[in-house]
């Protein structure tokens, strides 16, 4: 009962995507699982530091990363935080934790050689499934868009007159993306192919398969990793690559970051310094351009 009114106050007061709002819950639940099969007669809301140390070490003991299990006991401390703000408790059990240490990891973008080499092949087939596909690959590097908000795109958001696409982001914080001449032409051509197969207006969203349905995050994940294999070596082949790929190369070339802050539709300049480190190409061309001994 408590974590449903949990999900309602994130879901209601601070207008938390679908997904944020199934990963709290899915959090929650695992956690009062845990309480059950190792406390039966325990409820979520008395669980002190020590049953919550037990959970992590579970969780760590099942090989799960510093990262994941550091989001985990995120959900749970605005769980308890709640829990106080409704003066259901007190204190919360979670006041003196530290998070566990994780690596740093920097994400490395597709190089602006390794976009073109596939946007420019002839690796798509001209049938339905192909030119979506291909719409949707340059659709992420043209916008920056997230995944979730690619498939909620509707056609009403998509202006082609104006030259415009309107983006609900994180916490239904509504953000305008420019389209540029490429793009452009993409999103016709698929839409002529899109009326010819299925129809006029066979949905509200704008990428859509060929039974009409919104498309899966699965599949466009699924979409990105599949062709990005064909030309790039990088571990790590997501729509998120694509996301960062846009704002690193917007910053190479010299867009103001806090322009690339707003088309990201982030609300904190923070993140999006994470993408205003410089690519690896760049860096190898200063070093070679600049080192006394490189020449």
């Amino acid at each position: 009962m408590l974590v449903e009114k949990f999900i309602d106050y994130l879901k209601l007061e601070k207008n938390y995507s679908s997904n944020t709002l199934s990963a709290y819950k899915r959090d929650l639940i695992q956690y009062n699982k845990f309480i059950i099969e190792n406390n039966s007669d325990l409820k979520i809301e008395k669980a002190d530091y020590k049953i919550i140390r037990s959970w992590i070490v579970s969780m760590v003991n099942n090989n799960l990363s510093n990262r994941s299990i550091n989001r985990k006991v995120s959900s749970l401390k605005s769980f308890y935080k709640f829990l106080i703000k409704t003066d259901t408790i007190k204190l919360s059990p979670l006041k003196a934790h530290s998070p566990l240490k994780q690596s740093k990891t920097i994400q490395v973008p597709f190089s602006k050689e390794e976009i073109n080499s596939l946007l420019d092949s002839d690796f798509f087939n001209n049938d339905y499934k192909g030119v979506l596909q291909k719409t949707i690959i340059s659709f992420f590097y043209f916008t920056g868009v997230r995944r979730i908000e690619l498939i909620s795109i509707k056609e009403s958001d998509i202006s082609l007159e104006s030259g415009t696409i309107k983006v609900m982001g994180k916490r239904s914080k509504e953000r305008i993306i420019p389209i540029l001449p490429k793009l452009k032409k993409s999103i016709k051509n698929y839409r002529d192919i899109k009326s010819k197969l299925l129809g006029k207006n066979p949905s509200e969203y704008l990428f859509i398969s060929k039974n009409r349905k919104q498309l899966s995050e699965k599949f466009v994940y699924r979409t990105v990793n599949e062709y990005f294999k064909l030309v790039s070596p990088k571990i790590k082949k997501a729509p998120h690559v694509l996301r960062h790929s846009f704002a690193t190369h917007l910053i190479n070339e010299g867009a103001d970051i806090n322009s690339v802050k707003e088309l990201l539709g982030h609300s904190s300049l923070s993140a999006t310094q994470v993408y205003s480190h410089t690519s690896m190409e760049r860096i190898k061309e200063v070093f070679k351009n600049s080192h006394p001994r490189a020449k």
